[in-house]
C-alpha cells in the first residue's frame, strides 16, 4: 500500500499547480512584486507562523509518540532557526516595528487558516492536526526547489525563495511527510479520509495566502 501522503499530494496537485504560478510568486521571482506587497504578505505570515509554533506544542501534548512529539517540540521552539532569523533581517530592512504589526488587522484568509488547523486540533484527531500542518512545510519546500536555480534580481525576495531550499528546512519537510505517513498506516479507512480532507484544505488556504498578500486582503467591513 502506497504512503497516505502520495495520494495527498496527487489529490493536492491542482492547487499546488495554482500556487506555483499565482502572479504573487511569478512577480516575486521577476523581481516585480511590488515591496508593499510583500511587507503586508510578511505581516500576516507573522501571526500564521505564531500560531503554526503553538499548534506543534498543542499537537505534541497530544501525542504518545516520543519521534513525534520530539520533533513538534524542537519545531515549535525554533527548529527551522533559518526561516526565523531570515524574518527579523526582513522586518528590519522593511521598517515593519511592533506598533504596525499590531496595528495591522488579521486577514480573512489569514484567520480562516489559522481556525482550520485549530479545528483539527479542537475537533479532529491528532492524526488530522499534524496533517493540517504539512503543506506549509511541503508546498514552500518544492516552491523554494523550483525557484531557487531561477533566482529573483531582488535580493529580499532571492532571501526569501532561499530560505525554503535549505538543507535544513528540506530536512524537516521530509521528517514531517514520515511523520504523516506513519499516522496514515495507523489510522482507519475513516481517519484516513479525514487527513485527506485536512490536507486539501490546508493547500487551500495555501493557495489563498498568496491571493490575500497580492491583493492586500481586507474584510470590506
Amino acid at each position: 500500500m502506497q504512503p497516505i501522503s502520495v495520494k495527498m499530494h496527487e489529490l493536492a496537485k491542482p492547487l499546488w499547480e495554482k500556487s506555483f504560478h499565482h502572479p504573487f510568486i511569478t512577480e516575486l521571482a521577476a523581481g516585480s512584486l511590488p515591496m508593499d506587497n510583500f511587507r503586508y504578505y510578511l505581516k500576516q505570515d507573522r501571526y500564521y507562523l505564531g500560531n503554526f509554533a503553538d499548534l506543534h506544542r498543542k499537537i505534541a501534548a497530544q501525542t504518545t509518540d516520543p519521534a513525534i512529539k520530539q520533533f513538534l517540540i524542537e519545531g515549535a521552539d525554533g527548529m527551522n532557526s533559518g526561516e526565523t532569523e531570515i524574518r527579523k533581517e526582513f522586518f528590519g530592512e522593511l521598517k515593519i516595528d511592533e506598533n504596525e504589526i499590531k496595528t495591522t488587522p488579521i486577514s480573512p484568509n489569514a484567520y480562516n487558516y489559522v481556525a482550520h488547523m485549530y479545528h483539527e486540533l479542537n475537533e479532529g484527531t491528532t492524526a488530522t492536526a499534524t496533517t493540517a500542518l504539512l503543506p506549509c512545510y511541503w508546498l514552500y519546500n518544492e516552491m523554494g526547489q523550483q525557484l531557487v536555480n531561477v533566482g529573483s534580481p531582488v535580493k529580499i525576495y532571492q532571501q526569501f525563495i532561499e530560505t525554503y531550499d535549505s538543507p535544513e528546512f528540506s530536512d524537516a519537510t521530509n521528517k514531517m511527510i514520515s511523520i504523516v505517513d506513519k499516522l496514515g498506516a495507523e489510522a482507519s479507512d475513516e481517519e484516513q479520509e479525514a487527513m485527506i480532507k485536512s490536507f486539501l484544505r490546508s493547500s487551500y488556504f495555501e493557495l489563498n495566502f498568496w491571493q490575500m498578500a497580492y491583493e492586500k486582503e481586507t474584510w470590506g467591513v
